[in-house]
């Protein structure tokens, strides 16, 4: 990153923080950070005053994703080199509620950047994707596969490199289950698990901003990748794991209280019709995506742009249902559509 104009949206967020102090070791020619929440922002940019100075030309945008003419004119004004897009309404059960909101940031949001990335002839875009994109189950998954769907389409089209970069969950992030489960040991109990089978993959904060660092090096080729979250980890195990190491000396107990709206047993890194090309780094897998057909996903994602699925939660789930065949809502959602 040295020498280079770099910009992250999302950058008062869990990830986009890391991923902005990680790019701030390299003392990179510009670093960008945009958000709309100024407070997370703030507290970064006197982090990064107070360790490297005038040692980087730090610039802080606050604007929203969504705002296109807003983020034309960020665009215009620093024409930067890379591009980390991590900004994204995340929580699965708060989407499932909002599903125009999460149409409107997640899709739209990365439209609008993207479309920038490519007229201002940025070297390489990287979505930060997740694993719930893999057959998406909620309104979050949904709208993140369509990101990736997105990258797609603009990898193939632009000079610009587009890349998705898709992992699971990442350990102590706003809205993460060990952060939760730590308050709730500290309360005394109890600590909440959805179901005793549910397993999630886990990754550190760190190793997840370095390896989306290494993925930004890859050829254009590349358009997806994945990277290597180890085993899954059973989230009842963990939880009694946690309760064990804090030594507390007080019986806290295990409270079950079903899965949410819109949320799996399980998670997946690879979709039914992907597979593993090859590997670019240890922990990094290239995934041939499955085939789309462009001309209509372009007519369908106008629909969205225009904000005409955007009026009524159930018209926002349907259209996500016919952009993203292997959506298959579970939840309210599922009640609702097959009523």
């Amino acid at each position: 990153m040295k020498n280079q104009v770099i910009m992250v949206t999302g950058g008062g967020g869990s990830i986009g923080t890391q991923l902005c102090k990680k790019i701030a070791q390299d003392l990179p020619k510009q670093l960008i950070i945009l958000d709309i929440y100024e407070n997370g922002v703030y507290e970064l940019q006197q982090e990064l005053i107070h360790k490297y100075g005038n040692k980087i030309d730090l610039k802080i945008e606050i604007a929203s994703v969504r705002d296109s003419a807003q983020i034309k004119y960020i665009f215009k004004k620093y024409k930067p080199d890379y591009v980390f897009h991590a900004a994204a309404h995340k929580h699965v059960p708060l989407m499932e509620n909002n599903p125009q909101e999460a149409i409107k940031n997640n899709i739209n949001g990365t439209l609008n950047v993207a479309q920038c990335a490519h007229k201002y002839n940025s070297k390489c875009f990287v979505l930060i994707s997740t694993d719930k994109a893999v057959n998406p189950s909620s309104v979050m998954g949904a709208t993140k596969r369509v990101c990736e769907m997105i990258i797609n389409l603009m990898n193939k089209e632009s000079n610009t490199h587009f890349l998705s970069v898709r992992f699971g969950n990442v350990a102590g992030s706003n809205g993460s289950v060990i952060p939760l489960f730590e308050r709730q040991i500290e309360a005394g109990g109890p600590v909440t698990v959805t179901d005793p089978k549910a397993e999630r993959y886990f990754m550190s904060i760190d190793e997840a901003a370095g390896l989306l660092l290494k993925a930004a090096t890859t050829d254009k080729s590349c358009q997806l990748c994945v990277l290597d979250m180890g085993e899954p980890v059973n989230i009842s195990d963990l939880a009694k794991q946690m309760i064990k190491e804090s030594g507390s000396n007080i019986d806290i107990d295990i409270e079950y209280t079903k899965l949410r709206s819109g949320e799996k047993l399980k998670e997946e890194l690879i979709g039914k019709d992907e597979f593993i090309e090859y590997k670019i780094f240890e922990n990094i897998s290239v995934v041939k995506a499955k085939d789309i057909n462009f001309d209509e996903f372009k007519n369908k994602l106008k629909s969205s742009h225009n904000l005409e699925v955007c009026t009524e939660p159930e018209d926002a789930v349907r259209w996500l249902c016919s952009v993203v065949e292997e959506y298959n809502p579970i939840g309210i959602w599922s009640y609702i559509l097959n009523k």
